[in-house]
């Protein structure tokens, strides 16, 4: 662990997923790492039995229980006498954040908002036990109303879908209990959180990704078409509206679908493969090694990265794509629908079938036609992404919150004296 500067540096409690965690958070916080323990004492924090110990080259590494850790232990696990802030890190999936959802409940913290939208965290968190359904419902009856209260009871006994919500219940708020500002990584997001949440802070980033060496591209210039797709695959990503237009493309469009990440419904889509007789040309690999994924992108004549209903989200995927200099197709909404034009292929969602057919054909007569595309990508990832200016801005977020909480600290003390006089 590389010394830190002065003991008077702030220390930054970073609560997130870590790898191995199959999730792109866990590997956004590695990627960072290096930058942030530079400048900053970094102490990562984790519910999981596991982790990856090269992390800790860079800093320490507790783990904690989320509903018995008190203010004084974070300090107690620090080596400085700077201040000091949490960060918690929310995003959709139970099994990663149903603990630090119910953390950012107790602990003064800045949240770091991966995704706008986290009606299926909290139902699922609920179903397995990992969050009370009172609570839920308490909160949703807040933000929502009675309306609120009818629909989460609805979702609890499976009457709706948590994704049915995202643009009018997105749920983001009942993580904000103890905030003392928000982190997030679209323009989109932001504005919704400042008019919904004004008297909080709503801090702004591009999300950050390692920089890696100038792409080789490795695509083949005969063959199938190759098509991929990966990440954390749920009902949102377009997965079975993709193979639906593939299955209605003329008999002799030569392709092959890699599917690399976990699916939300394995089963499902194996049966859609059946019923579209696409069985031999679309591969299901689920989770892959990063250096496996890596060669895949570098083969690619396109990568498949749309999604609908938006979750308020950046996307790590986009990220790695860029860096591998592949095209991409991707939903022109959200995040995505701010791009610069050149970045990527935009599907507009009511003509998706038709432009996705279209596309198809244009790859399948000229494998080079996507390299301008890919190209345009890279140079637009290179100028928004880098790891270090991420960091720096993180830890002037550290400092503006610590000084925040200290302050609300100070008027809770002085109250509760003039109470007792």
């Amino acid at each position: 662990m590389p010394p830190q500067s002065s003991r008077s540096a702030i220390t930054i409690h970073w609560v997130s997923p870590l790898p191995p965690a199959e999730t792109d958070i866990a590997h956004y916080t590695a990627r960072i790492l290096p930058a942030l323990s530079a400048r900053a004492e970094i102490v990562l924090w984790t519910n999981a039995l596991e982790w990856d110990l090269s992390l800790e080259r860079y800093c320490t590494v507790r783990h904690f229980d989320p509903d018995t850790i008190l203010p004084r232990d974070f300090t107690t696990a620090r080596r400085g006498t700077g201040p000091e802030v949490v960060f918690i890190h929310i995003g959709n999936s139970w099994v990663y954040h149903a603990g630090f959802l119910r953390l950012a409940q107790r602990i003064p913290s800045v949240v770091v908002l991966h995704d706008l939208a986290i009606q299926e965290l909290m139902i699922e968190a609920v179903e397995y036990n990992e969050w009370e359904a009172a609570r839920y419902l308490a909160g949703m009856e807040k933000w929502y109303g009675a309306e609120g209260m009818q629909t989460g009871k609805a979702c609890l006994a499976k009457d709706k879908k948590g994704a049915d919500l995202s643009s009018v219940m997105p749920g983001y708020e009942l993580a904000m209990e103890k905030a003392l500002s928000i982190l997030t990584h679209t323009s989109p997001a932001q504005s919704i959180i400042q008019a919904r949440l004004p008297e909080l802070t709503c801090h702004l980033l591009p999300l950050p990704f390692e920089i890696g060496p100038e792409p080789m591209r490795a695509q083949m210039s005969t063959g199938p078409l190759r098509l991929l797709q990966f990440g954390w695959i749920g009902p949102n990503r377009r997965l079975e509206q993709v193979l639906e237009a593939l299955a209605q493309m003329p008999k002799d469009f030569d392709f092959r679908l890699d599917v690399m990440g976990k699916i939300w419904n394995p089963a499902a889509i194996q049966s859609k493969l059946v019923e579209l007789n696409l069985v031999d040309q679309v591969c299901l690999h689920g989770f892959v090694p990063d250096a496996i994924l890596e060669d895949a992108l570098r083969q690619a004549d396109l990568v498949l990265n749309m999604r609908y209903p938006s979750m308020g989200e950046a996307s790590g995927s986009q990220l790695r794509i860029w860096n591998a200099g592949a095209p991409a197709a991707v939903t022109r909404l959200g995040w995505y629908a701010e791009l610069p034009d050149n970045v990527a292929y935009f599907i507009d969602l009511e003509d998706e079938r038709a432009q996705l057919h279209a596309l198809f054909s244009t790859l399948a007569a000229d494998r080079r036609a996507g390299a301008e595309i890919g190209a345009a990508g890279r140079a637009y990832f290179e100028a928004h992404h880098d790891p270090d200016t991420y960091a720096q801005e993180i830890v002037k977020i550290a400092h503006q919150s610590a000084e925040k909480d200290n302050q609300t600290l100070a008027r809770s003390l002085s109250a509760q004296y003039s109470l007792k006089r």
